[in-house]
């Protein structure tokens, strides 16, 4: 499986998130948000091998989180 970078990978959680949880603030771009929402978590899921966005997120994080941690030697 491929990697994506964290940087990407925490634009795309970022996005999502503020995306609903701002759902139904502006009623005209119902439309275009749901779209999106629908978009990145389809992102999401390709980018860390799930089929479920709630899945795909909680390992997002889990990739974010190995991200930061400092390389082991071996």
């Amino acid at each position: 499986m491929l990697i994506p970078h964290p940087a990407i990978l925490r634009r795309l959680v970022e996005e999502y998130e503020a995306l609903i949880a701002h759902k139904g603030d502006v009623p005209d771009a119902g439309r275009r948000r749901e779209l999106r929402v629908q978009d990145l978590a389809y992102t999401l899921c390709v980018s860390t091998g799930t089929r479920e966005v709630g899945q795909a997120l909680a390992r997002a994080r889990d990739m974010l989180a190995a991200a930061r941690e400092p390389a082991s030697v071996a």
